[in-house]
Formats: C-alpha cells, structure tokens, sequence
C-alpha cells in the first residue's frame, strides 16, 4: 500500500524529524553518488527530497510517483520534473537511466517483482541504481509514526536476493538513521550524536535505514560460435628434414 503524496510531502518537508531524515540520507546517498554532471538521473516513488543537489549539473532529473500515491509539482519555482505514472509502466526509453534512485516504493509496492523489472529495463549500460527501504532490524520499520514504519522491511540479504533474482548484481550497502524516530527535543538536540555513534557501531546498533547499490548483471552472449573442444590445437609444426643428394 503506497503512502499519500500529501503525507510524503509534510513529513520531510514541514516535520522537524523529517527534515533531520532528508539532511542524513542525502549525506548517504551524496556518498555512493557525489556528482551527477552530464548524467540521466530518476527517482521512483518519493525521492523529489533527496534530487535536488543533482538539479544544476545532471543532463536531465525526472521524478516518477506512481499512481496509488499521487504527485505534486516539483521543484517549487522551476520547470516542473514530476510524471504521475503507472507504478510497472514509466514513460521512459530502455536503457536511457544512468542513476536511478527508489525510495518509498519498492517496501510498498503490490509487485515489487514487475517493479523491480521496470528498474532493470530503464537502467542503461554502466547505469546504477539505488534501492533505499527500511531496515527490519532497526527502529524505524517498528513505528508509523513516519513513513519508514510501512510496508514490508528488508533485511540485507533479503534484498540483495531479490535484487538477483531480478537481474541486479549488487555493488555496495550501508546503513542509517541511528537516532531514534521520535521528534521529541531531547532526541532532535542529540540526532548527531547517535548518528556518529551509530556509525561506528553498526552491528550493535541497526540502522533504521537500509541502502543497496545495485548495477545490471551483464549476461554472457548466447549467439553461435565455437561449441567443441579442439582436439588437436594449433601449434608450430616442425620442419620435416629434406633427402640430400649423395
């Protein structure tokens, strides 16, 4: 069950908890992509909050909501960049995506299997594409509080097996958001600290967030050619010795 756009829209803009989760997974996602120059970059499902830093140097951004949560206009004063589209059918080339960013809808979706088929058919060759959902370990897939309490969490390796049974070879992973999902003062005021904590322990403190990179797993060509073992290979033949006349 997808989220409400509008819902989307006032957590991580007019929430304070939802503008310390924007300022946090767009320092993660900055860390697996620092620039974007000359570059196709997507985002599916809600990912407008974290597009933004790639609007002056990519070659094209484009924001894809599906249709069960809706979509507002965006950015705020510019060119709009958002399509309303059909969550297993976007208005896209194949292999015309260089960075492709899912947030907020692979846990949500009804066929996350179709879904993840539509990703793997845009991607373009040396493309990547980063999958952000909640983590089943952390604290936040355990609170509806924000929209990382819906839907179906992800461990790890639950991922990474969907991913490849899609045709995604995963690259890289990380986890975040450390600090509670409360926007109680005591825990905004320490946010940081349990970040920076967070990082540095991770295995006794799963983050709320879990973040796979994943790129297309390049399949070996099926077309004719050599099928039989040479039996005999080829070689440097050595010269006969030729009769000499007595």
């Amino acid at each position: 069950m997808h989220l409400d756009v509008q819902d989307l829209r006032n957590f991580y803009y007019r929430n304070p908890l939802g503008r310390a989760v924007q300022k946090v997974l767009r320092a993660r996602i900055a860390g697996f992509w620092p620039e974007a120059h000359g570059k196709t970059i997507v985002g599916f499902g809600f990912a407008v909050p974290f597009l933004r830093p790639y609007l002056a140097d990519a070659r094209r951004v484009m924001a894809l909501m599906p249709a069960p949560q809706g979509v507002i206009a965006w950015p705020q004063g510019m060119p709009n960049v958002s399509v309303l589209c059909e969550e297993t059918f976007w208005p896209l080339e194949t292999g015309h995506v260089d960075r492709l960013l899912v947030v907020h809808g692979l846990e949500t979706s009804e066929q996350p299997g179709a879904l993840l088929d539509e990703c793997l058919r845009v991607l373009g060759p040396g493309g990547s594409a980063l999958f952000i959902v909640p983590n089943r370990a952390g604290l936040w897939s355990r609170s509806d509080r924000t929209p990382f309490g819906f839907g179906r969490p992800y461990s790890q390796t639950q991922l990474e097996t969907q991913l490849k049974s899609h045709g995604f070879l995963p690259e890289r992973h990380a986890t975040t958001l450390y600090q509670p999902p409360s926007d109680r003062p005591f825990w905004r005021r320490t946010a940081g600290m349990w970040e920076r904590m967070g990082a540095r322990m991770s295995v006794l403190a799963a983050g709320g967030v879990l973040m796979v990179e994943a790129t297309k797993r390049v399949q070996a060509p099926s077309g004719p050619g050599l099928r039989e073992k040479v039996r005999h290979p080829l070689g440097v033949l050595a010269p006969k010795p030729e009769a000499k006349p007595v």
